[in-house]
């Protein structure tokens, strides 16, 4: 959604880093640890391909990426793009990435971009001028096949899918999904608010209309159907912010009101077991169970012994992890935009102003 704006360039720069605690909730020994970059972007893109190799994309045309678990770092600005506000980002390894950028289409600001050499260099590989669209997330299920969500444009939402790895990308028929609510659309806060799953599924979450809603495909966007589920917002900056699949069945999706991170009215968090028809109020409250959440990830290997997958849960206000059979954990009053869980006992975040951090659990959510 719009109203989340582009921001102002940065600088270039390579660094070695250095790491400061962030202070944890509780104190059972496993600590955020902030990481230094030499860059004061704001970052809501983030991808980690392992504990070592992460990348993350932010505003001012930015691109930050590891490949040494976060010792160094290059930032690289993307040669014309320095406009841009790249919220999302997916990467398969060390050197190959795909960016995307959030913006009004009409003003030249819904762009893809590749690279195969580590990020030196980018190549555009689409965009699109239509008036309306505004791209909110992009996600893969491989190295090929991946899409791209927008807000909707005369009522219907928009989606554009490869099956080239991104080189060349194709407009989903808009009569094939389901009409729009007024005022309806994604929100672009962390590259969180599609997921894909297997080989065709496909859910999105929507917010900013009388109903909080999940549309889901299990054919790869041929076929759409359309679920609500409890949330009911009263603005335009309430809804769904996230979402993600541990299966073919089970899902969480997380968000509440992003003008009120610390007070954000709930329910904040929805979860499905039928493979998101219907949606429930997940019973074990947050804590504080007010806060408003912009990004949710599940955690590797966890919930083997329960069945319920352990996820992790993250916005302005801070971090939470819900690990299984007992009540949610806050992690750290830090501001989050996005977090990611590459291994069971390491994740990243990013957030605004240059904000990175590394977690090693050592089984924190297990415990």
């Amino acid at each position: 959604m719009a109203a989340y704006a582009a921001r102002p360039n940065e600088t270039r720069a390579i660094l070695r880093t250095r790491q400061a605690a962030i202070t944890r909730a509780d104190d059972a020994g496993d600590s955020w640890k902030r990481i230094a970059v030499a860059t004061t972007a704001s970052f809501r893109g983030l991808s980690a391909v392992s504990a070592d190799i992460v990348w993350a994309s932010g505003t001012g045309g930015t691109v930050i990426r590891t490949v040494d678990d976060g010792k160094t770092w290059d930032v690289r600005i993307v040669t014309g793009a320095e406009n841009q506000d790249f919220r999302g980002i997916r990467a398969f390894d060390a050197d190959n990435a795909i960016i995307m950028s959030t913006g009004n289409a009409e003003k030249g600001l819904a762009r893809i971009y590749r690279t195969s050499d580590g990020g030196k260099t980018w190549t555009l590989v689409f965009e699109t001028k239509t008036p309306g669209v505004f791209f909110d997330s992009i996600a893969f299920w491989d190295r090929k096949r991946g899409v791209v969500l927008s807000d909707p444009v005369d009522g219907r939402f928009v989606l554009f899918r490869t099956n080239d790895g991104g080189t060349t990308w194709t407009q989903i028929p808009p009569a094939s999904l389901p009409a729009a609510l007024n005022g309806e659309g994604s929100f672009a806060a962390s590259n969180s608010c599609i997921a894909l799953e297997g080989e065709r599924n496909i859910w999105f979450a929507t917010g900013g209309a009388s109903v909080a809603r999940v549309v889901r495909s299990n054919d790869g966007g041929e076929t759409w159907a359309v679920a609500e589920t409890p949330i009911h917002p009263a603005n335009a900056s309430t809804g769904l912010f996230a979402i993600a699949f541990s299966d073919a069945r089970y899902g969480v999706a997380v968000g509440g009101d992003y003008a009120q991170p610390a007070n954000s009215p709930p329910p904040n968090v929805v979860r499905s077991v039928d493979g998101g028809k219907t949606w429930q109020v997940v019973d074990e409250p947050t804590e504080p169970r007010n806060l408003f959440f912009s990004s949710v990830a599940f955690v590797p290997g966890q919930g083997f012994f329960t069945g319920v997958p352990v996820l992790r849960a993250a916005g302005p206000a801070g971090a939470v992890v819900q690990r299984a059979g007992r009540p949610w954990l806050m992690e750290s009053s830090e501001n989050f935009n996005v977090v990611a869980n590459p291994t069971r006992d390491v994740a990243w975040a990013v957030g605004p102003k240059g904000f990175v951090a590394r977690l090693d659990s050592q089984m924190a959510a297990s415990r």
